[in-house]
């Protein structure tokens, strides 16, 4: 292989890992998509149906400022940083503070941290 050829290839090579290294690359993420956020407000229902089939269980918490927020409670706790929230003793109506991830417009996950909960408020 002759000198150019060889810098042809290199070039080809170098273009290609860097093509590939750009598809694995994550999007930069809009603030209202991700990142952790707390908010307290009051249950408006709790549905844990979803985690008969490993689905998130969903607390619906109405604010002040955000509206309703669709809170998502993994099925498998094993696999979250957040010690588990005991549903059991939530009700709709009960004032609530949540600390988590957004995961979209008017959704949280509690989950990813250590720091992550959905506790009564004080």
């Amino acid at each position: 292989m002759s000198h150019s050829s060889r810098l042809v290839f290199v070039a080809v090579a170098l273009c290609l890992v860097l093509a590939v290294a750009g598809c694995a690359t994550k999007p930069a993420a809009s603030p209202q998509s991700e990142g952790q956020t707390s908010i307290e407000g009051t249950i408006a229902s709790i549905d844990t149906a979803p985690w008969a089939y490993d689905g998130n269980a969903v607390i619906q918490v109405d604010t002040s400022d955000r509206g309703r927020v669709a809170v998502q409670l993994p099925a498998r706790w094993n696999l979250c940083k957040a010690a588990p929230v005991n549903v059991e003793a939530l009700a709709v109506g009960m004032r609530v503070h949540v600390v988590g991830n957004a995961a979209a417009e008017s959704q949280m996950v509690v989950c990813q941290e250590e720091a992550h909960r959905l506790v009564p408020a004080d």
